[in-house]
């Protein structure tokens, strides 16, 4: 699809990302979400998304496999931020899940998992919006390497859009703690990427930032970002 055609005057890749989100919200306004995991770069977004909107859509996949300072950090964003903030949760518990498709799926199949949890949950939470916005970075994985500041999410049928997409860790770690943002705890035990618990793992010195995520699978998205 041309995005030109859809959506005028959209940002390019190099603007900033206070520039893409002022964009998103200019052109979308109340139909547009953010994604969070509550990893460094949601919050960041969030933050960022408050300066600039009054009250942001937020929503969060509850997968209820997620770690206790993760919880710890939703509390917190939403103790300081003014947020419409959405929980969404999949359509069957962890014990039916075992019932149907055995016990400790995601050490069977994290993909099948993944999609339960996780992917089809996201497609609820995306109806009747017009465009979401994630912390996707080009540094992040090979997987992300090519991602763009605004995209057409064509799973979807609406616009994808990364603010962040350029940044580097450092970038990150520099807003975070200027505007003192709440953030994961785990980040500063060696878990630069978390989701959840029985797939997440610290990684070792020298290690690829998700090296930590379905360690042992030729696995490195849970596909939402596909």
């Amino acid at each position: 699809m041309n995005l030109s055609r859809q959506v005028k005057s959209q940002p390019q890749t190099g603007r900033s990302p206070e520039d893409i989100l002022r964009w998103a919200y200019e052109t979308f306004g109340g139909t547009v979400t953010i994604a969070s995991s509550f990893g460094l770069e949601d919050v960041m977004l969030i933050d960022m998304a408050s300066r600039l909107y009054e009250r942001p859509d937020v929503f969060y996949l509850d997968t209820d496999l997620l770690f206790h300072q993760t919880y710890q950090t939703i509390h917190a964003m939403r103790e300081r931020y003014a947020l419409n903030l959405r929980r969404v949760s999949p359509e069957i518990s962890l014990a039916r899940q075992a019932e149907q498709r055995g016990e400790e799926l995601w050490a069977q199949d994290p993909n099948q998992c993944c999609h339960i949890r996780k992917v089809e949950p996201l497609t609820r939470a995306l109806n009747g919006y017009k465009a979401w916005i994630t912390g996707v970075r080009r540094e992040q994985s090979p997987t992300r390497a090519t991602a763009e500041a605004v995209e057409w999410d064509n799973k979807h049928g609406l616009f994808k859009i990364n603010p962040l997409v350029l940044l580097n860790t450092d970038d990150v770690w520099h807003w975070v703690r200027k505007h003192q943002v709440p953030y994961n705890a785990l980040h500063d035990q060696g878990y630069p990427s978390i989701g959840c618990m029985p797939c997440t793992r610290a990684i070792k010195p020298g290690e690829d930032a998700r090296a930590g995520r379905w360690a042992g699978f030729n696995k490195l998205e849970c596909g939402l970002h596909p």
